[in-house]
């Protein structure tokens, strides 16, 4: 993907914003997809990838809810995705796979947070199902489109309970005891070691990914949180009101992962994990490299679907 040589600075940080981060970006004629792209984080992202000149497919499960929230912005399409089921999946893929687009940016933004146990699928954790797993088989599924023309990002919505990243290998499901921010935090180090070994196997074909933290923002993510417990933690006061001096606005949120979706000065540091703009930490060590391959290798066995090799 070719965009502005404007597009190379590395002045941003925690306060830009993505409308910031992609002023004299021209995405004319680009195509992105935008799961989650409605609401919070990801109707911010989308705001700003269309005034630019994308056009962005948003992927929801409540697509009336989605059609709502995206009306009045040039350059938008809703479909249907829900990324907890793998049908859903399958068949959003195919429809986009026969429009014949190819995809230049990818952004795997949708995602739950704490919620209280529940099972999806063959009895998946709905975390791991739905931040990783659902997301994992989208991008296996529309590899076609998203290798066509030889350069895509795929930009890996996580967050700092990634930042060192572990995955329960002996029990990812939690099948025994179930902790929420236990599994939210490992689900979120997938996203970590899904973008690293996504841009490792994909580079051959031009594309990159990325994981993404875009900081402390009230959003409609932590829905499944009781106000009590969010002012217990000192996130809010008893009116609701932000008060840990690190929360910014949602379009502060958005800015890096469009700057993920867009910086040629990323051009040599796929795989990494960024916030505030910048490069924050790499996963390309031996024992990074082998959970990597191990997440991926187990992604791949309970979806069935791996565009790198012969699960089907």
């Amino acid at each position: 993907m070719t965009v502005s040589d404007q597009h190379d600075d590395l002045s941003f940080g925690i306060d830009s914003t993505a409308t910031e981060v992609l002023a004299g970006i021209d995405l004319s004629g680009k195509v992105a997809i935008v799961t989650g792209g409605y609401s919070g984080l990801g109707l911010a992202t989308t705001r700003a990838l269309t005034a630019a000149g994308a056009r962005v497919i948003v992927p929801a499960r409540r697509t009336d809810v989605a059609r709502e929230a995206v009306a009045g912005i040039d350059g938008v399409e809703v479909d249907e995705l829900d990324l907890a089921d793998l049908d859903s999946v399958r068949a959003f893929a195919e429809r986009f796979l026969a429009s014949g687009r190819s995809i230049d940016i990818l952004i795997n933004n949708a995602g739950i947070m704490a919620t209280p146990l529940t099972r999806v699928g063959p009895g998946w954790e709905a975390q791991f199902a739905t931040n990783h797993l659902g997301h994992y088989a989208l991008v296996n599924r529309l590899w076609p489109a998203l290798a066509a023309d030889g350069g895509a990002r795929v930009v890996v919505l996580s967050s700092g309970a990634g930042e060192n990243p572990r995955i329960n290998w002996d029990d990812v499901h939690f099948a025994d005891g179930y902790d929420k921010w236990a599994a939210y935090s490992q689900s979120k180090s997938a996203n970590i070691l899904f973008a690293a070994e996504l841009d490792r196997l994909g580079r051959a074909a031009g594309v990159q990914a990325f994981s993404v933290n875009p900081g402390y923002i009230l959003t409609p993510l932590q829905r499944h949180l009781a106000k009590e417990e969010m002012v217990g933690a000192g996130w809010i006061d008893e009116e609701g009101n932000a008060l840990l001096p690190e929360f910014r606005a949602p379009e502060q949120g958005a800015a890096t992962q469009v700057w993920a979706a867009t910086s040629p000065a990323l051009a040599g540091d796929g795989g990494a994990y960024l916030q505030a703009c910048k490069v924050a930490k790499t996963f390309d060590g031996p024992e990074d490299r082998e959970a990597a391959e191990r997440l991926w290798a187990l992604s791949a066995e309970l979806t069935g679907v791996d565009a790198f090799g012969k699960s089907e």
